[in-house]
């Protein structure tokens, strides 16, 4: 396994875990899926989600595999969120941060297949 992997893996791996626990409070998760037109389920759903991504990209650390999940669980969640921007209309710059980390997942992935 590379160091490139495991930096990304590590980076991934925190800011996943930070963003799941932000969908089960975070005023502005709250209002953001109300905005979206999403229902308080989906956002605990979304939450869900991420916490396992996080867990996947951890353990992938130690076992190519579980990274190789991660990086899939990460470009189709981000894919979501950049299909959710596009039929909101929202600028490119609110998209951003999901291009992000749809490339960074998808290297996740590509590194470790």
């Amino acid at each position: 396994m590379s160091i490139l992997s495991i930096v990304l893996q590590a980076i991934l791996g925190l800011g996943f875990l930070m963003f799941g626990f932000m969908k089960f409070g975070s005023k502005q998760m709250v209002e953001g899926f109300k905005h979206y037109g999403y229902p308080a389920a989906f956002r605990y759903f979304t939450g869900i989600v991420e916490f396992i991504a996080a867990a996947l990209m951890i353990a992938g650390i130690w076992n190519q595999t579980y990274a190789v999940w991660g990086g899939l669980v990460i470009a189709a969640t981000m894919i979501g969120a950049i299909l959710t921007h596009i039929k909101m209309k929202d600028s490119a710059k609110q998209m951003m941060m999901p291009i992000i980390l749809l490339v960074l997942g998808l290297a996740v992935f590509g590194i470790n297949f």
